[in-house]
């Protein structure tokens, strides 16, 4: 898969984000994607959670966009790359188990 075939979106609304953070889920989310046809792309948001009962919190969400359906993963921490880090572990851990399940088709009902 060439990088031409992805589609990469990097949002977020921290007033000063780290640059490394886009180019680090990018770099990962490539990486998953690489000798695969099944991730045609992916979201990555990040965004402050202000308010009384969140103070200094920030969610990291990434939606990866794929066949037969679309993974998404969530998380909440203190720190926006802490966050981000985590979501990207989740979301890996998702596309292998699919990408298992559907190997293994003989065990499907």
């Amino acid at each position: 898969m060439s990088q031409t075939d992805f589609s990469y979106e990097f949002t977020t609304n921290i007033e000063e984000p780290d640059e490394q953070m886009g180019i680090y889920a990018e770099a990962s989310l490539l990486e998953l994607a690489e000798g695969h046809t099944d991730m045609i792309g992916a979201a990555v948001t990040i965004e402050e959670l202000t308010g009384a009962e969140t103070p200094h919190s920030y969610r990291a969400r990434i939606v990866v966009y794929m066949r037969p359906r679309n993974t998404v993963a969530e998380e909440k921490d203190d720190n926006p790359m802490a966050a981000l880090q985590k979501a990207l572990a989740i979301i890996e851990r998702q596309i292998r188990e699919n990408r298992d399940k559907l190997r293994e088709r003989w065990k499907q009902p």
